[in-house]
């Protein structure tokens, strides 16, 4: 167990919820939210002790912030394209077929353990970490955590909306040049604006297009759903796609290919983008190719 910071509650002070005290002294931590995970999590002790977060303050209490040490990741073998790397964070291509992170080995929290150096930083995390999540067959730019500070400082981002996201996803059908979707998923506000870059006739799918997306909010699936209610589902997408379009051994057609955001300690806008996989164009090529014969 590694100590961060730590805190004496004065003893002339008036008694104060835990909840509504640490984030008013850890500069790591700076939202109401994180806090409560990190009392769940065991990082936040008083005392010495594991605590809740409706417990009162009392005069000459220890409050302490700490980094757990638990046993590192099992190693995935796995050579990672590392786009960028310092002391606080990575940003890596995640490879489709790859899960973010879960119960099981495949997941690529198991597989920065091997491809990013350790931090030297005083809250470096004991491994690596994703700030948030792709899905397993969505390919792209990801976000790793190296410091406690990055990783609450990033997630603080996510949150007030304030990263940029942009994906590209090949879609069945020919959708309007430009569009905003803004149904709602699972009862909460969810925002995609999109824009057609081009379309190719198919013999299979009448026709495919590739979308530029800016998904505005963070819902499960969000892309794919949206997608789907307006009649353009994502290629290769099993569970919101149209049953029979779906190519065998193709994957899905979705990358997440920029990201911008601030730099959680040197405070620079920094700004992340990749070409779209080369299965999008060799695909859109062979489609185009095949109904020029065909017509």
């Amino acid at each position: 167990m590694i100590l961060l910071q730590s805190h004496s509650f004065g003893h002339e002070a008036k008694p104060i919820r835990l909840y509504d005290f640490a984030p008013t002294i850890f500069e790591q931590i700076s939202s109401r939210k994180g806090i409560k995970k990190a009392i769940k999590r065991g990082e936040i002790l008083v005392n010495g002790q594991t605590s809740f977060d409706s417990y009162w303050l009392q005069p000459n209490d220890k409050i302490e912030l700490v980094n757990l040490e638990l046993s590192p990741p099992k190693p995935y073998r796995y050579k990672l394209d590392v786009i960028f790397e310092d002391d606080d964070l990575a940003i890596i291509n995640k490879p489709a077929g790859i899960s973010t992170s879960g119960n099981f080995y495949k997941t690529i929290q198991n597989v920065v353990v091997d491809n990013l150096k350790a931090s030297l930083k005083h809250d470096a995390l004991k491994w690596p970490r994703p700030i948030h999540r792709l899905d397993n067959q969505t390919s792209g730019l990801l976000i790793i955590a190296k410091t406690y500070k990055a990783s609450q400082n990033i997630g603080q981002q996510f949150e007030k909306k304030d990263i940029n996201k942009t994906y590209h996803a090949i879609v069945i059908g020919t959708p309007e040049t430009k569009g905003k979707i803004s149904t709602y998923i699972s009862e909460k506000e969810a925002i995609t604006e999109y824009k057609v870059l081009t379309t190719v006739n198919s013999i299979k799918n009448e026709s495919l297009s590739l979308l530029e997306l800016s998904p505005k909010t963070g819902r499960t699936h969000q892309l794919r759903i949206h997608l789907s209610e307006v009649g353009f589902p994502i290629l290769g997408d099993k569970l919101y796609g149209k049953e029979g379009l779906i190519l065998k051994r193709k994957g899905l057609f979705l990358c997440s290919t920029g990201l911008n955001f601030t730099h959680p300690t040197s405070g620079k806008l920094l700004h992340f983008s990749i070409p779209i996989p080369a299965k999008f164009n060799s695909l859109l090529k062979r489609e185009k190719t095949m109904w020029e014969k065909k017509n």
